[in-house]
């Protein structure tokens, strides 16, 4: 079995739940099934702060990345009130996102992770969603970037998972993991983790 591996980002001010759920459906699928995916997680900075306060010390910072490593890119979102942005609309991360997009490579997002990809200009005329309470306010943000946005769950374009909030984020990583693997693979995980 072909070794797989996910490039997991987390910006600054990152969603603690949408960045847990890659590392749990994806380590399920490893550790008890067998297969070959990998996860590094990766930062501006050795240790990132979440939106609600909690560390992580990451695997990589962004300037060790050669993306020809790794078969997806996944993206958890997070709060503008603690910075998310500042982070994500980097010029380095919005390169990483338009060289793994060029490659034909996996992108996975959950909720607010859309707006780096919205930024890097990825999803201009493409088909995406994002985070769908507040009046819309969020989507109508996302639509200035020449996105289709789509008032549904997930979203999937091609080679890019969007989704509109935090409860989506394990069926983001389903969604990836499908990708991966395969759809019966993936059917079999989700029983056993309860899903």
């Amino acid at each position: 079995m072909q070794k797989k591996k996910v490039l997991l980002f987390l910006a600054k001010a990152f969603e603690t739940m949408e960045f847990s759920a890659f590392i749990d459906v994806l380590g399920w699928a490893r550790v008890d099934y067998g297969h070959n995916l990998f996860v590094d997680t990766c930062g501006f900075t050795e240790k990132v702060i979440s939106t609600f306060n909690v560390p992580v010390i990451v695997d990589k910072t962004i300037n060790e990345i050669n993306i020809d490593e790794y078969d997806a890119l996944a993206i958890p979102g997070g709060f503008e009130e603690f910075g998310f942005y500042e982070e994500v609309y980097d010029e380095r991360f919005l390169d990483l996102i338009r060289e793994f997009n060029a490659k034909g490579k996996i992108i996975a997002t959950v909720c607010s992770g859309a707006f780096p990809l919205g930024k890097s200009g990825i999803l201009k005329n493409r088909r995406a969603t994002t985070y769908h309470l507040r009046d819309g306010h969020w989507q109508n943000k996302l639509k200035e970037f020449g996105v289709n946005v789509v008032n549904e769950p997930i979203v999937v374009d091609g080679n890019i998972i969007t989704s509109y909030c935090p409860e989506t984020a394990p069926n983001v990583a389903f969604e990836l993991l499908k990708m991966l693997t395969s759809e019966e693979d993936t059917a079999v995980i989700k029983r056993a983790m309860g899903f």
